[in-house]
Parts: structure tokens; C-alpha cells; sequence
């Protein structure tokens, strides 16, 4: 593309896929014998039974975890790309596998174990064999009472409780196709995926905890039906649980008739059993939608038997899961990370998943350890953003708790190399192995990760393509970007794979633009060599073959014909000992189009000074160089987040550049963007724009 700089008029020639990068390659870690012995995968042979020679056979692999119905006749068919079809003629319930089959041996093992927030309420177990009851019962009561069947889509607006996970399986055992909306997400937002799904039914809960409150959750019901009702959406039946039985947290009014608490309910299907429904191994298992700044939601449509197939697979040799292991995600079962990775891919494992509803740091920086500790967690699961606040919360807080992980992932952005090697020495006590995980929602399970007792861990790097999976980096112009090269490009995956979405719902076309269109080498082409699926996703590949992802090709910031990688500079400030958040948002310049405006947050007793400000420039000099050099460097108290503790860039992008925030009402702490606003414009109410559309866009978070 060529960018013309205002005032000079000169020309700069730029690559959409070319960004800068200055990162120094990091010293490896290896995994400890002690997990090496009881690791599922340490045969290297992995890399030949998964090598393109003997794609796509290969995940049979996964695909033979599962119980099925009936075996299928085709394992990968391509004759419509990019809409492809795994293992066709196959009949698989999900339900089933994720609990039916696991009665004969553990039907008294626990299967969920949930977590409330209040430390004065203790952690519930459910064993497999009362899942078992309550997932029939359940599965009764949305059949007989509510009339779904096999096809139908149900919305689920709910937190974190065992009753979600209860409710998705139960869909899953009679073919309904559920779209999980994430608890912290509004009532328009809700409501825009029940319409664009055309769901009759609603499932949501009266309230939940969180930072020591009893929300009322329904209130967003009441919102998300008539949003749905304005889109041509009518709503029949809304299912409410209750947080507490025979109690209502929720002051909104019910409308009779359509509003029917489930606990009033299930007493009239107690001990029903229900069979589990054989599915087609394409029959949508769920929709998951994506959000962004601009656009409605994608409702991202998840096949049944490739999807389960996948997330088990790499469940069982990513995850290292078994099924004496207590494993716990800390992740939203609202977002993908949650369904795969709290609920599918755990489950048909039988492992024990934990479930916890509130806020990692309530009432204080310890609660994580402790519950660790208490539950005996082995394989821990979070995010970068949640490391990076446990952190900032407490450093050392768990150096004084006797827990152990023998593993750890981290997963939805990339990790600064210094957050994680607090993670790997602090949360893991060096015993710990790190998978540092690169998907996407569109994908259901990992696509970049290190095998974890056969690959060292790097810092920073997710490592190279999992199993079966064939990473590439083209540039603009389709050329691949080779390895040690020290360019970045945009990261695409050049097969097909089990657990990539079967399309958007309903809309086809966009699907096939987005993700495809771009890299296609031919269209008229049923060769899946000639159909790579472009990830959006900036990235660099070192000469040993592992992938450093450099986060959303939006999330770059173009710099006078320089692009440079926001992950980049926020890395380079937490290098800085004083320094435990950064955010880095571009902001207008006269001259230069763009330039980097940052944004820190102190450890906990650090005094914001001008020698702090001083030592990040300083070292975002030296890191990167002079062209990164930030026009200003603010030190705030919190950065607006998501109740998922997404770090909301957008806002802050919409602060520096006197634009309209847009909607901050399912901020976790809505009250710290008036304080930055104060902190960034002054005191006095500044006019406000829509601003153009490359900062509008910028840093969405989902």
C-alpha cells in the first residue's frame, strides 16, 4: 500500500503483512523428567504419523478416542473448498462421550468441581454419574416442556456455575445446537445473537457473584428479548436457574407464561433418561459468535464429530489430561477456550474440570492458590492478561501456598517473555511445563503450541504448528516468508483440520472473504493445497522453526512506513521492574500519520514518578529503537477490561485520540475511563469525533 505522510507529500512504500520486528530470540527451557514419565505423548514418531504424507489419515488418531455410533466412511472430503467435510458417513453424540461412556469406570469420580466465589461456601462436586442424571433430566425437560429437537438453536446467556456445562450437554444429547453467550456480555449483545441465530429459547440464570456482589443477571434477559424482538426475533420460552434454590436474586418481573424457573421445573422429569441422539459428524454441535468494532456478530458454526475429535486430541497430548488429573481453566465457558477446554475436551477424557465463578483476585491476590491448593489443581489453564494482574496483585503470593502444577498453558494472546518467566518460576515453581497456545475461536482447538514433553519452551513463542497442523507466513504479495528471516507476516495455516468451523451461520459468502479469499491460489481448485486460511494474525518464524505471533494485523501501528507490532513495545515496557500492565495505542501525528501512546500500571506500592517514565522510554529505545519512541507515556491506576480481563486497547486508542469510547458498559471497572479521560485531556469536557476508521477498529477485544 503506499501511505502519504501529511505536510511532506512524500511517498512511502509499506506491505500490509510486513512488520518490524526487533525481538531478541530467548534461551530455551526443557521439560523436567518428572513430567516427561508420565507424559501421554513422548514418541517422537508423532512428527512422521502426523506429516503431510499422511494427512489427512493422520487424525484418525483423534478421531479413534471417541466412541462412535457409526464409523465413517470418509475422512476428509473436499469437494466443496473451502467448506470441508470430516469424517463423513460418521455418527457420534457428544453428550454421550463426555459422560455416558465414563460410567463403567468412574461414575463416582468427579467430573465438575465448582468453585463459588464466597470462601464461605464450599466447593460442590458432581460426580459423573449425577452429570449423567442431571444432563437427562435436563435434556427431558428441554424436549418435552420446550419442544427442541435435533437442529433447533438455543441461546445461553449464564456465568460460570455447573449448571452451563449441564445445559450445553443436554443440548448436545438431543441435537440441539447451542450459542453460549459470554455472562459478562450485555443484553443487546445477547439479543443480537438471538436473533441472528433465531433461537426460540433463552436459557439464562437469576444472578451470580462477583467482587463479593449478588448481581442480578436477568435483568439482561429482559434487554436481550426485546433487542431480539427489534431484529424479527420472537423469544417463546425463557428457562431461569436459580444461583440459590427456591430463592431469587433477580428483582426483575417474570412474565408468566414465558419466564419459568428450572428448579420449579425438573422435579417432573427426576430419573427420566433420554438417549442420546446419533449426529451426523457435520450436524453443527454449537455457534459461537465473535464480535468486533464494526459488522454483526460471526456466528462461527462448530461441527460435531471433527470438533470433538480435535479438542480431545489435543486435550489428551497438548493439555496432557488424564483422567486422575483436576485440571482448571480459568478461562469463560462463554468464550471457545471454555467449550473446548473446560467442557468437550476435558470431559471426553474424563478428567475433573474445575469451574470457578468469580473473580481470580476476590477477596484478595491469594484466592487462586488457595484454590489450587485446596483442590489439589495439577494442570492449570489462564490467559496472559489474567497472569499479568495476578502479578500486579500479588508478586509473591504464590510462593506461600502448597500447590503443584506439573503443567501450564497460557492462551488467547501472546506473553511477554518476562510475565512468563513469572509464570514458569513463580506459579510453577520450576516444575511446571508452559504450552504457550495460538488459536482462534474460528479454529476449536489449538493450531501452534510446543509438544510439551518433547519440544523445549522459548518465552514469547508459541512454538511451532501442533500435530497435523502446517503453518506458513506469506507476505502481501504470496510469497512465504522464510524461517530465520527475522521478517513478519501474516500467519496462515495451508490445510484443513478437524476442528475448524464449518462456516459462519448463515452467511456463507463472508465466510469464504474473510477467511480464504486472500491466499487462494485458485478458486476453481478441490485441492486443499490451494485454499491456505489466513488468521488475521501478524507473526515471525525463528530459524528452529517456532512461530512468535505478533497479535491481530490490526493491532499494528504504522509509524511513517514503519510498522511496528504493539506486543512489541508493551513487551519492551514490562521489562521495566517497576511496570506491571502496559497498553500501547497509536495515536494521530501531523507528521508522521501514526505514532505509539503508552500506558502502564504500577505494581502494587510503586509510587508513579518521572524516573519510571524516564526508564520505559529508555528501554522502548534500546529494545526497539527511536521510531517506537512514544509521544506519551501515561501511568494510570487500572486499564479498562473486560469481565473476561481482556485489556480494552479500543478505549484507549478512543482516550488519546479525543474520539467517542463507544459502549464501556460491560467494562469491568467502567469508572476508570473517566479517570484516564481526566488523566489524558484535562479536567474540562473535550469535543468529541467518530475518528477515522483504523482507530475505530483498533485493539478489539472479544
Amino acid at each position: 500500500m503506499a501511505e502519504i505522510r501529511p505536510k511532506q507529500n512524500v511517498v512511502i512504500e509499506t506491505s500490509e503483512a510486513q512488520i518490524a520486528v526487533h525481538w531478541r530470540e530467548e534461551e530455551y527451557y526443557y521439560p523436567p523428567a518428572k513430567f516427561v514419565g508420565q507424559a501421554n505423548l513422548t514418541d517422537p514418531d508423532i512428527l512422521e504419523r502426523f506429516s503431510e504424507k499422511n494427512f489427512p489419515e493422520c487424525f484418525r488418531e483423534y478421531a479413534d478416542l471417541l466412541s462412535w455410533d457409526r464409523y465413517w466412511d470418509t475422512t476428509l472430503d473436499t469437494s466443496d473448498p473451502p467448506f470441508w467435510k470430516w469424517f463423513v458417513g460418521g455418527k457420534i453424540n457428544a453428550s454421550y462421550n463426555c459422560v455416558d461412556r465414563h460410567l463403567a469406570k468412574y461414575k463416582n469420580k468427579a467430573a465438575l468441581i465448582f468453585v463459588p466465589e464466597p470462601e464461605s461456601e464450599a466447593p460442590v462436586s458432581v460426580t459423573y454419574r449425577e452429570l449423567y442424571v442431571r444432563v437427562n433430566e435436563f435434556a427431558a425437560l428441554l424436549r418435552d416442556f420446550c419442544g427442541l429437537k435435533s437442529g433447533d438453536r438455543v441461546t445461553i446467556h449464564m456465568p460460570m456455575v455447573p449448571e452451563l456445562p449441564i445445559t450445553m450437554l443436554a443440548c448436545a444429547r438431543l441435537g440441539v445446537i447451542h450459542s453460549v453467550v459470554f455472562g459478562g456480555f450485555s443484553g443487546e449483545a445477547c439479543g443480537m445473537r438471538v436473533a441472528d441465530s433465531q433461537s426460540h429459547v433463552l436459557i439464562t440464570m437469576d444472578g451470580y457473584y462477583r467482587n463479593g456482589k449478588l448481581l442480578d443477571h436477568k435483568a439482561a434477559a429482559e434487554i436481550a428479548l426485546s433487542t431480539a424482538k427489534h431484529e424479527g426475533q420472537t423469544v417463546d420460552k425463557v428457562l431461569v436457574w436459580r444461583r440459590h434454590a427456591g430463592q431469587n436474586a433477580s428483582a426483575t418481573p417474570f412474565v408468566k407464561g414465558r419466564d419459568f424457573f428450572v428448579d420449579e421445573l425438573l422435579p417432573n422429569y427426576a430419573g427420566e433418561l433420554v438417549a442420546p441422539v446419533p449426529m451426523d459428524a457435520e450436524a453443527p454441535l454449537f455457534l459461537m459468535y465473535t464480535s468486533g468494532s464494526t459488522g454483526k456478530p460471526k456466528g462461527c458454526q462448530h461441527r460435531t464429530g471433527g470438533y470433538l475429535a480435535y479438542v480431545t486430541g489435543t486435550s489428551k497430548y497438548i493439555q496432557d489430561i488424564h483422567p486422575e488429573d483436576v485440571y482448571w481453566c480459568m478461562a469463560d465457558i462463554g468464550w471457545i477456550t471454555g467449550h473446548s477446554y473446560i467442557v468437550y475436551g476435558p470431559l471426553a477424557l474424563a478428567a475433573t474440570s474445575v469451574i470457578y465463578e468469580g473473580v481470580p483476585t476476590y477477596p484478595d491476590a491469594g484466592r487462586v492458590w488457595r484454590i489450587a491448593e485446596r483442590l489439589d489443581v495439577n494442570i492449570f489453564h489462564t490467559s496472559p492478561t489474567a497472569i499479568r494482574m495476578l502479578r500486579k496483585s500479588g508478586h509473591d503470593e504464590p510462593t506461600k501456598y502448597n500447590y503443584h502444577f506439573k503443567h501450564m498453558t497460557t492462551v488467547g494472546e501472546p506473553i511477554e517473555p518476562e510475565v512468563w518467566r513469572w509464570y514458569y518460576e513463580t506459579v510453577g515453581k520450576r516444575e511446571a511445563v508452559i504450552v504457550d497456545t495460538w488459536w482462534q475461536t474460528e479454529n476449536g482447538g489449538f493450531l501452534c503450541s510446543t509438544k510439551p514433553a518433547l519440544d523445549p519452551m522459548k518465552p514469547g513463542s508459541a512454538g511451532p504448528g501442533v500435530p497435523g497442523i502446517y503453518p506458513v507466513i506469506y507476505d502481501e504479495n504470496n510469497q512465504e516468508v522464510t524461517a530465520g528471516s527475522g521478517k513478519a507476516g501474516n500467519i496462515c495455516i495451508r490445510n484443513p483440520w478437524p476442528g475448524i468451523m464449518q462456516t459462519i451461520w448463515g452467511d456463507h459468502d463472508r465466510f469464504v472473504t474473510q477467511y480464504y479469499a486472500k491466499y487462494c491460489k485458485n478458486r476453481s481448485s478441490k485441492d486443499w493445497h490451494d485454499w491456505p486460511y489466513f488468521a488475521s494474525d501478524g507473526a515471525v518464524l525463528a530459524a528452529d522453526g517456532y512461530f512468535r505471533i505478533l497479535g491481530r494485523v490490526d493491532d499494528v501501528i504504522n509509524v511513517a512506513g514503519h510498522r511496528l507490532g504493539t506486543k512489541e513495545i508493551e513487551s519492551a515496557c514490562l521489562t521495566v521492574p517497576e511496570v506491571a500492565e502496559a497498553a500501547v495505542v497509536p495515536v494521530a501525528d501531523e507528521i508522521k500519520g501514526r505514532v505509539p501512546e503508552v500506558y502502564i500500571a504500577l505494581k502494587p506500592g510503586v509510587q508513579a514518578s518521572q524516573e519510571i517514565v524516564d526508564k520505559v522510554n529508555k528501554v522502548i529505545e534500546t529494545m526497539i529503537g527511536k521510531i517506537a519512541r512514544p509521544k506519551h507515556i501515561h501511568i494510570v491506576s487500572d486499564m479498562p477490561k473486560t469481565r473476561s480481563g481482556k485489556l480494552m486497547r479500543r478505549v484507549l486508542a478512543a482516550l488519546s485520540n479525543n474520539m467517542k469510547t463507544g459502549d464501556i458498559t460491560t467494562l469491568a471497572n467502567p469508572d476508570v475511563v473517566e479517570s484516564i479521560r481526566e488523566l489524558v485531556q484535562g479536567k474540562e469536557v473535550v469535543a468529541l469525533t467518530d475518528g477515522p476508521e483504523d482507530l475505530k477498529r483498533f485493539g478489539t477485544e472479544e
